[in-house]
């Protein structure tokens, strides 16, 4: 049991060497960087390093609570969870988690295939996927087959926007601090105005955001991507790449262009130039939306729930979540309720603003 920044180089290099050898998309969440970065804004984080035969085995990131309840690393800006763990090795969940003095372990992004986890498993969602591996042109067409009426005005609004705001420009990985603050300020202004709890109001996540902006790694680099008029940004977009896969994370645009969809002309151009990168994959993420559903060509699946053994804390960890979640998804299975329920956090958001 280590602090993240106590992991040594063979550490680290067994543990990309174990992600490189998974049968499951490169998501940068599950590499090293991430959890040494989350350790840097986050006391409580901690990985288990399993070994066998006196090798590296495994490597179970997680953030410990009171009563030994633990969290995914990151839980609640993380896309994308789960334990790092040689295949076959010979271990329960419930071992994990003794090992790790862990009455219960929560997660809301389980990566597809946690053989360890998925039986407990309370939901599975839906992450939506661009997939570019056959080059931009390959997508494009896919769209003009499948949704000629969006593709076309989604272009026809970017050429609009050119003529009305003057000339657009994109930035794949634009490095200007004051271009991510411009996109936060975006994004609380989001939160806001839907009613929804503003992320970047907690430090730790600001101050995550800003160091993986600054983080050039193979596995796990930040891009900020931003579409300009004349000079002027309208839209953006920070997501966590790794070679193959661009985790989308945060998109905003300025309201005062959202005639012009902004928005869907930036991950359009996020598809090209990713498509040019050599990335195979932009993973959208959990959570329905219609952009989401216009531009996505597949899906891959997370999950939702928690691992737990025996005893006072797991009892203790099921009163205080359990309820909770439980009315979630009876409101997430009746569509006309959760209508109603998005309806009034907009109303409450309306409020806030004035």
């Amino acid at each position: 049991m280590v602090r993240p920044g106590e992991l040594d180089e063979r550490d680290i290099r067994s543990w990309r060497e174990l992600r490189a050898g998974a049968d499951v998309p490169a998501s940068p969440f599950m590499e090293p960087e991430f959890t040494l970065t989350v350790g840097r804004v986050r006391p409580a984080a901690r990985v288990a390093v399993l070994h066998q035969d006196g090798e590296r085995a495994g490597f179970f990131p997680f953030e410990r609570g009171p009563l030994g309840q633990g969290r995914a690393i990151g839980l609640g800006v993380s896309d994308c969870q789960g334990a790092v763990i040689r295949p076959g090795l010979d271990i329960t969940a419930r071992e994990l988690l003794r090992a790790c003095s862990l009455s219960a372990w929560e997660f809301d992004n389980l990566e597809a295939g946690q053989e360890l986890f998925t039986p407990e498993a309370a939901e599975e969602f839906e992450s939506p996927v661009i997939e570019v591996a056959g080059g931009y042109e390959a997508y494009e067409e896919a769209l003009r087959a499948e949704s000629p009426k969006f593709l076309r005005t989604t272009l026809a609004k970017e050429r609009r926007l050119g003529r009305q705001a003057g000339e657009v420009s994109f930035v794949f990985d634009e490095r200007d601090p004051a271009a991510l603050r411009t996109l936060m300020e975006w994004k609380s202004a989001q939160y806001r105005r839907t009613g929804r709890r503003d992320r970047f109001a907690k430090e730790w996540i600001t101050t995550l955001v800003r160091l993986l902006h600054e983080s050039r790694t193979p596995g796990c680099s930040g891009v900020l991507s931003v579409l300009y008029a004349a000079g002027r940004p309208v839209a953006a977009h920070f997501g966590l790449r790794s070679p193959t896969v661009l985790a989308c994370w945060f998109p905003a645009y300025d309201p005062a262009y959202a005639k012009y969809s902004p928005g869907l002309i930036l991950h359009l151009r996020m598809a090209r130039a990713a498509a040019a990168e050599g990335i195979g994959m932009l993973d959208m993420g959990r959570g329905a939306a219609e952009y989401k559903d216009s531009l996505k060509t597949g899906r891959l699946s997370v999950h939702e729930g928690s691992s737990v053994r025996p005893g006072a804390g797991a009892a203790l960890y099921w009163v205080s979540r359990e309820p909770s979640r439980r009315a979630q998804h009876f409101v997430r299975s009746r569509p006309g309720l959760a209508e109603y329920g998005r309806r009034t956090l907009n109303r409450v958001g309306r409020l806030r603003g004035d």
